[in-house]
C-alpha cells in the first residue's frame, strides 16, 4: 500500500475523484454506524475550507480505529461506498432500484408538487435533470446492496442526509 496523501483528511466532494468500489462487509457498516455517532460531534464544527487541525484529525483517526478501520482514510473509503449503494434506494419501498430511478421519481414528485413555487420547482428540476447527466457509477459488488438493504434503517439515520420526505 501507498502512503496516504497528506490532504486525505480534508472533505473530498470538491476533487471528483472516482470512489474506489470496495466489497463492504457487515462488521465495515456496523464499525461506519458507530464511528460516525462518534465522529459526526466533531465533524459538525468543522469548516469546509478550513485547513485539517493535526489534533482534530488525530481524533477522527483514533475514533476510525476503534471502529476496527485502519484509519480515517478506510471509514471514509466504507462511507463512500455506503452512501453509493444508498443514493440508488427508492425510499418510500426501501429497495435498490438504481440512481436513475431514484433522480426520475424525486422528478416526478417535483412536477406534482402544488406547494412548490414555480421558480423552486424549476430549480429543482434543473438540478435534478443535471444529476441524471453525470450519473454515479455502477455498484461494482453486488453484494453491498445486499449488506446496506440490511441495515438500510440504521445507515439512513446516520448517513442519509437531511432528506426530509
Amino acid at each position: 500500500m501507498a502512503p496516504a496523501p497528506a490532504q486525505a483528511a480534508a472533505p473530498a466532494q470538491d476533487q471528483a475523484a472516482p470512489i474506489k468500489q470496495i466489497a463492504l462487509t457487515d462488521k465495515q457498516i456496523d464499525g461506519a454506524i458507530a464511528a460516525a455517532k462518534e465522529m459526526d460531534p466533531i465533524t459538525a464544527k468543522l469548516s469546509q475550507d478550513a485547513k485539517p487541525d493535526p489534533k482534530v484529525v488525530a481524533q477522527l483517526e483514533a475514533i476510525a480505529k476503534k471502529n476496527g478501520f485502519a484509519g480515517y482514510d478506510e471509514y471514509n473509503s466504507v462511507v463512500d461506498n455506503i452512501s453509493l449503494v444508498l443514493g440508488g434506494f427508492d425510499p418510500q419501498t426501501k429497495k435498490y432500484v438504481g440512481p436513475e430511478a431514484v433522480v426520475k421519481a424525486q422528478i416526478a414528485q417535483v412536477q406534482a408538487d402544488k406547494k412548490m413555487s414555480a421558480k423552486d420547482k424549476k430549480d429543482a428540476l434543473a438540478d435534478l435533470n443535471e444529476a441524471l447527466k453525470s450519473p454515479p457509477p455502477a455498484v461494482e459488488n453486488k453484494g453491498n446492496i445486499d449488506l446496506v438493504t440490511k441495515s438500510y434503517d440504521k445507515l439512513m439515520e446516520e448517513f442519509g442526509g437531511s432528506d426530509d420526505n
